[in-house]
């Protein structure tokens, strides 16, 4: 179960990053980890002949330095538009 976090103090921001928001995610002992759900129009299937690995890793690496200088989030997730996935 994901529930979004409030009073986040600094937003990730980036040009590969579409938007951005820290979610609390519910393990399954019950306890809970902050994380940074970042939402972008790039391909990130390695198999796919559309996708850019140097763009990834770009991001990848902002992304990680946001969570080394921000207490807002433990980890991040890379994820698509809903609308580019297959069905």
């Amino acid at each position: 179960m994901f529930r979004a976090v409030k009073n986040v103090t600094r937003e990730f921001v980036h040009p590969l990053c579409r938007a951005a928001r820290v979610f609390e995610a519910e393990r399954q002992d019950a306890s809970g980890e902050r994380v940074l759900v970042i939402v972008t129009t790039m391909e990130l299937d390695p198999t796919s002949p559309r996708y850019k690995k140097n763009l990834v890793e770009k991001l990848s690496y902002a992304a990680k330095g946001y969570l080394s200088k921000s207490s807002d989030a433990t980890s991040y997730v890379l994820v698509n538009r809903l609308r580019n996935w297959d069905q």
